[in-house]
């Protein structure tokens, strides 16, 4: 699913050849750096870099990763992902089972206000609470959201800032594929989302890698409007490899008002969380 050699080659056609001292030159036929200036650049020979894009190389040494690294100007997590396609050769990590402890789902019923989920590395919703079902209009579990984001086009309103939210599925899964590339769960996902999807295509062909810790989510809901959200992701302490994702309101906000809203439409009615599939409330 992922590779090193793939993940070279997408990361030297980025760099700016007058950013790492090269001079620039209109003859140039390749976007970014030539396969030599990067092993040169990197104290390596071309040879063994060529061999290295090719997947044919040995296990590069850490020193070599880190002038890699340096050269394409990698951030950190692109530099983590760097390390772990490096070392799949020698040992591939084996896919979290994504078993759900029954406690977990006891801390999500105490959310009360916010809506939060529970998430798998293939972004599959283990669980979610109420709030969490009348905000996405969708039975939890059962739900992923990379799907309901890129295939889901009747629901694609739903995403205020679609495109950036596309970013953030394409690099998470990215990062995924890295950690766990025998995954056939995550294979399958991926190819579905590649059938079904241009941009999904056209942004995994970039390898471009995400670890979004928090940040802002802006929701467009049929009942109640905008809604201007902060997402806070918190990893779980154990090896199920899941993330649990709360969707808070600042006090005072329209947001606040809108998921307070949202609450009392939805509080004389079964909630999709309990196994109503819904995409409107009425």
């Amino acid at each position: 699913m992922d590779d090193l050699a793939g993940f070279l080659r997408t990361r030297r056609s980025r760099v700016d050849p007058s950013v790492v001292g090269i001079p620039a030159d209109t003859r140039r036929r390749v976007e970014g750096l030539r396969r030599e200036e990067v092993a040169h650049l990197s104290g390596v020979s071309v040879d063994y870099y060529v061999r290295l894009e090719q997947g044919r190389a040995t296990q590069p040494s850490e020193q070599v990763l880190d002038a890699l690294a340096r050269v394409l100007g990698l951030d950190e997590t692109e530099r983590g992902h760097l390390y772990r396609l490096a070392r799949q050769r020698r040992r591939r990590a084996k896919a979290p089972s994504g078993q759900l402890r029954p406690e977990l789902r006891r801390v999500l019923d105490l959310v009360t206000d916010a809506p939060a989920v529970i998430v798998d590395h293939r972004l599959d919703v283990a669980a979610g609470n109420r709030l969490a079902g009348l905000l996405y209009g969708r039975q939890m579990p059962g739900f992923n959201t990379a799907r309901h984001i890129f295939l889901d086009e009747a629901e694609r309103g739903l995403y205020a800032d679609w495109e950036h939210c596309t970013l953030d599925v394409v690099g998470h899964l990215r990062l995924a594929a890295g950690k766990y590339p025998d995954d056939p769960g995550l294979a399958t996902l991926i190819g579905e989302l590649a059938m079904g999807s241009q941009r999904f295509r056209r942004l995994w062909a970039r390898a471009d890698v995400r670890a979004r810790t928090h940040g802002s989510k802006v929701y467009r809901h049929p009942l109640v409007g905008l809604l201007e959200l902060h997402q806070e992701n918190f990893a779980l302490p154990d090896a199920s490899g899941m993330e649990l994702l709360v969707l808070s309101a600042p006090p005072g906000s329209p947001a606040e008002d809108g998921l307070r809203l949202l609450n009392a439409l939805g509080s004389d009615k079964p909630s999709p969380a309990n196994g109503l599939p819904m995409t409107h409330l009425s």
